[in-house]
C-alpha cells in the first residue's frame, strides 16, 4: 500500500486552478517529493559549441526525444504512471519513482546511442535519488497548476533539481545499467512539421528568459513578483504566448521530415518519406478548411509549453523592445540586490517539437527560441555567474 501510494504521488498532486503567483503564496499547495523518487538528467554535451555551429534544431529535438522516450516507456510498463518533467532546451529532467528507475534508464542510454549515431551528439543521461538530496538539506516541493483545460505543468520550489543537475553534470559517466541490445528507441508520437513561428505581430520579438533565485526562502516571494510584473507589462499567458493559430504553419518540405525521420528511425526509409510528406501536404489544407483541424491548431496553442518552474523560472514569450526594457528595469533591480542572476535570449521567431499521444486532448508541445533559445539564455547566464564567483574569490 505504502509502495503504490509512492507510485502515484505525483498523480495523487491535486491540480491548482490559482494564477502561478497565487499558487506561490501558498506553501500549504507544494508537497516533499517522496524519498523513494529519483531525479534523472539528460544534457547534450558541449550543446553551446553545436548551437554555433548551427545543430540547435538536433539538440532541440534531442532534449525532445529523451522526454518521449521516458513517457513512452512508462507507458508501457503501466498507462497510469504519472511523472513531472522539464524541457531544458538542451536537455531535459524527471523525477521518477525508483521502482521504475531502471527501465528508464536503460531506454534513456540506448535513446542516447541512438542519437550518437543518428546526429552525432553526446546526450548524456545520469540520476540521483532524492533521499540524497535531503541528506544535503537541500528542499524539493512540487506542486501542480492548470493553465487552462487542457493543460497543467509541475512547479518546483527548493533547489532539489538544481543541486541534482550540478552534482550529475559535474560527475557525468555512463550510467551502471546499460541497454541489453542496441534496438530503435520508441519515439512514437515524437513530430517536429512546424516551421518557425513569428509572433502575432511585426513589432514583436520572441524573449526566452531563465532567472535563478538561489535562496530557497526567497524563490516563491521572487518569482511571483517576476511572474506579476510580466502579466502586468506583457499581458496574460494567452496574450504573451509565442504560439498563435494565425502563425502556425507547417513546414511541407522534405528535408524537415526526413529530420525528423532519421531522429525516430534512425535510417532512411522511403515508405515514411513519401507517405509522411503526402499527410504533412494534406494537414496543410485539413488546418485552414476543416473545423476539427482549426480547433486542432488552437488546442496546440493551449497545449504549449511556455513557462517552466523547476527551482529556475524559465519561459518563451513574446513583446517588443519598450515591454522588455520594463521588464528589465524590475530584473537589473533584484539582479543588483543580489536576489537573482538572470539570462535572455531576443530572437525572431519560436520553434516547437511536439508528443502526439492522441489528437484530440493528449499532446504536449515544447517551445524554445531560434538560435539557441534557452540554451543561449543559460551561455548569458553562466557567464554572469562566472564573473560573480571570480569577484568573489
Amino acid at each position: 500500500m505504502v509502495l503504490k501510494k509512492s507510485l502515484n504521488f505525483y498523480k495523487n498532486i491535486p491540480k491548482s486552478k490559482l494564477p502561478l503567483t497565487e499558487l506561490l503564496k501558498n506553501e500549504t499547495l507544494f508537497y516533499n517529493v517522496p524519498k523513494s523518487w529519483s531525479i534523472v538528467v539528460t544534457d547534450i554535451e558541449n550543446s553551446t559549441e553545436a548551437v554555433n555551429r548551427g545543430a540547435h534544431n538536433d539538440v532541440n529535438l534531442s532534449a525532445t526525444g529523451s522526454i518521449v522516450t521516458v513517457l513512452n516507456t512508462l507507458k508501457a510498463l503501466n498507462q497510469k504512471n504519472k511523472i513531472p518533467y522539464f524541457f531544458g532546451g538542451d536537455g531535459s529532467t524527471f523525477i521518477i519513482p525508483n521502482a521504475v528507475l531502471e527501465p528508464v534508464l536503460e531506454a534513456l542510454n540506448n535513446f542516447s546511442e541512438h542519437i550518437k549515431k543518428t546526429v552525432e551528439l553526446n546526450l548524456r543521461v545520469g540520476h540521483l535519488g532524492v533521499e540524497q538530496v535531503y541528506a544535503n538539506n537541500v528542499s524539493l516541493r512540487i506542486s501542480k497548476v492548470r493553465h487552462n483545460k487542457y493543460f497543467t505543468t509541475p512547479v518546483v520550489l527548493g533547489n532539489g533539481l538544481k543541486y541534482a543537475e550540478h552534482l550529475i553534470k559535474e560527475n557525468f559517466k555512463v550510467s551502471d545499467i546499460n541497454s541489453t541490445e542496441n534496438t530503435t528507441p520508441n519515439l512514437e508520437g515524437m513530430e517536429c512539421r512546424w516551421d518557425e513561428i513569428y509572433p502575432n505581430e511585426t513589432d514583436k520579438k520572441v524573449i526566452c528568459l531563465l532567472v535563478d533565485c538561489d535562496d530557497e526562502s526567497k524563490q516563491a516571494e521572487v518569482y511571483g513578483a517576476i511572474m506579476n510584473e510580466i502579466e502586468l507589462i506583457f499581458g496574460n499567458l494567452e496574450k504573451r504566448n509565442p504560439i498563435s493559430t494565425l502563425k502556425l504553419k507547417l513546414n511541407t518540405s522534405l528535408a524537415k521530415i526526413r529530420k525528423e525521420m532519421l531522429m525516430k528511425l534512425g535510417k532512411h526509409q522511403i515508405t515514411y518519406l513519401i507517405s509522411n510528406w503526402v499527410v504533412t501536404h494534406i494537414g496543410k489544407y485539413y488546418f485552414q478548411f476543416f473545423k476539427s483541424g482549426k480547433l486542432y491548431k488552437h488546442r496546440i496553442t493551449q497545449l504549449s509549453d511556455t513557462i517552466m518552474l523547476d527551482g529556475f523560472l524559465n519561459t518563451v514569450i513574446t513583446g517588443t523592445d519598450e515591454q522588455v526594457d520594463k521588464l528589465k528595469i524590475l530584473l537589473d533591480d533584484l539582479e543588483l540586490r543580489k536576489e537573482i542572476i538572470y539570462g535572455m535570449h531576443i530572437t525572431h521567431a519560436s520553434i516547437m517539437s511536439c508528443y502526439i499521444e492522441d489528437r484530440e486532448e493528449k499532446h504536449v508541445h515544447f517551445v524554445d527560441g531560434t538560435e539557441g533559445g534557452y540554451t543561449s539564455a543559460a551561455i548569458m547566464f553562466k557567464d554572469k555567474l562566472k564573473k560573480l564567483e571570480f569577484r568573489n574569490t
